[in-house]
This record gives structure tokens, sequence and C-alpha cells, in this order.
């Protein structure tokens, strides 16, 4: 059984955590046996039993790996549909069915709607995307298999350390993880924030209101940029008072995973995906434009942190990678 994995977007052109996700799952999954290469697009020669594609195909991009003989999985994020409130999905949900309906086949192929159902296996990171998989796309429950992402093992086995006064946010400086409404609540509140990330360009207008609060608030607003190296990561993550994620939208965090295994204190926006994961483990915020509400949050997350237990741990990649490997079997021994 061989595995071929693509994806629709070069890694120069963005970040993020969907990059680490693959690339941690491709090298989990050669650690436990699996035969794994990422598609090369310009090789006709290339062979594979299985074809993992992560992002959202075609449906004439699923039609042709099929009639290739290949098996499809599909790993794609629900991140904007997840986060969305219920009449909004209803509305989506409304649109959809008319479009499939009413629109001329070669428009609705545009929206890639029927790849959801063609595909021989879609992967949800989360029960709530698995429902959403059933409701909005109308994905029989078998075609879906809840496994979620997972962590490397210096997050997961290191030593505890003493957490000092730096709550913690691991992000990508853009709009959505609210990364500039997360400085300036910070600085009402008078608790020190530590930012690890970048933003997607140093020109971007967000990300230059970032910088300027750090700048005029070096006391309270950390900033050095990403840390590369995973067990320097960890070690942050052992050290930080709390971890703090105000995000609009998400699928699964990867860095609320990676700090929930380091053993940290968690604030995130209080939206389905961190309801469905993390439960009552952690502390959840509102999402509002009101700077003096957000700092009333993370003010309270802040002197309340030293007290509060931790998450649960999250699974190794490892454990992921063979959770992935049953059901690549599953599929490569039966017949469409």
């Amino acid at each position: 059984m061989k595995v071929l994995i693509d994806h629709p977007y070069p890694f120069v052109l963005m970040h993020g955590g969907f990059q680490i996700q693959i690339e941690q799952t491709k090298e989990a999954l050669q650690r436990v046996g699996v035969d794994v290469e990422y598609l090369r697009w310009w090789d006709d020669s290339q062979k594979g039993d299985i074809l993992h594609y992560f992002g959202m195909p075609t449906v004439p991009y699923v039609d042709f790996a099929q009639q290739k003989g290949f098996k499809v999985v599909l790993s794609h994020l629900l991140t904007g549909l997840g986060s969305r409130g219920k009449n909004a999905r209803e509305l989506q949900k409304w649109i959809m069915r008319f479009g499939e309906r009413f629109l001329p086949g070669m428009v609705a192929t545009r929206f890639a709607w029927g790849a959801y159902r063609s595909v021989d296996l879609s992967i949800s990171l989360t029960e709530w995307e698995a429902f959403l998989m059933k409701d909005m796309f109308r994905v029989p429950a078998s075609k879906i298999q809840v496994v979620p992402n997972g962590v490397e093992e210096c997050f997961l086995n290191g030593t505890p350390r003493e957490r000092g006064k730096w709550l913690i946010s691991t992000v990508t400086i853009t709009e959505r993880k609210r990364v500039v409404e997360l400085a300036e609540a910070a600085v009402i509140a008078k608790t020190p924030l530590w930012v690890v990330g970048k933003p997607y360009s140093d020109h971007d207008a967000y990300a230059k209101r970032f910088f300027k609060i750090q700048s005029a608030h070096p006391d309270l607003i950390r900033f050095e940029g990403p840390i590369q190296d995973r067990a320097r990561m960890a070690e942050a993550y052992r050290e930080a008072r709390g971890f703090v994620l105000l995000s609009t939208m998400e699928s699964l965090s990867l860095s609320a995973l990676e700090a929930a295994a380091c053993g940290c204190p968690e604030l995130l926006s209080d939206l389905p995906w961190a309801r469905t994961v993390f439960k009552n483990t952690v502390r959840y915020g509102p999402i509002t434009n009101d700077a003096r509400i957000t700092a009333g949050e993370l003010r309270s997350f802040y002197d309340a942190a030293p007290k509060l237990k931790a998450p649960d741990k999250p699974m190794s990649w490892d454990e992921v990678a063979l959770e992935l490997k049953k059901h690549y079997e599953r599929l490569a021994s039966t017949s469409r």
C-alpha cells in the first residue's frame, strides 16, 4: 500500500497550522511503516493506492483519481463554516441546495460541494466538523472518520518548569487571530503577553498595527518572532503562565493542543470546535470588539491561571498516524 499526499497551495506562499499538520502527518506515517510520498504533479509514472488530499479538491480531480484506481481521502478544514452561527449556516445550506438543484452543472461543479460526497473517506479533526460534514454536505456517516491532530513528543514528554509572568499566544499575525485586539486588551489589563509567530507579510497593515502597539509597550507585549526550534517552543509553553487564543475562527488549533500537552492553562474563544475538544477543561471568552470586555476576561484568567488545571493531553503524531494507517488499509482492501 502506497499513500500519496497532495495539497493545492505551495508552502512558500503561505504558512500556518495546515503546513505543520501535513508535514507531521507524513513524517509520522513513515515512522509507523507507511510508504508515503508527496504527489509529484509533473511525474506521470508515480504509483500509489491512496491519495490523501489536504484541502478542497474539485469533483473532476476526485473523478480522475478514482478512474486511475486511487482511493481518495479528504482532509479539509471547515474553519469558517464551523465558526458561523446557526442562522448563517442554515442560509448557506439553503444556498447550496438551491445551487445544486438549479445552477448549471458546470457552475455548481466549481463550488466543489459534491467532492465531499464523492471521495472515499473524509477525515474530520473534531466531532463538530464530522457533524457539519453530515448536516451541510450530506456526507454519509460511513464515509467520515474523526482523527484529531497530534503533537510532537517534545511537547508530551518534557520536564516541568517554573511558570513565569507571561501569557503566551502562538499565532499567525492576521485579523482572524485577533492579535491586535488581544494586545490592546493586555495593555488595558496590564497582563504581560508574549506573542510568538509572524505575519504573512511585514507590510500587512494589520501586522503594522500590532508592531506599533508592541513598540509602545515592550514591558507588556513581548515579541521576538516565531520560535523554529520545537523543543524550545515546548519550553516556552512550560514557562508560560497560561495560553491565550481569542481568534474568530478555528478548526482545531495546533498551538492549543501543544500548550495542553505542556500542561498550560488555556483561555480560548467560545467557539464550537473548542467546546467539542476541550469541554470544561479550559476557560472561554466572548468574541467582542470591546477591548474593555476582553481586558476583563484576560485579567481574570491571568489571576486565576496558577490554580487552574491543565487540559487533558492530546494524541501524539504517531498515534494519529496509526489511526490513519488503519483507515488506509481498510480502504485499500475494499473495492469501490
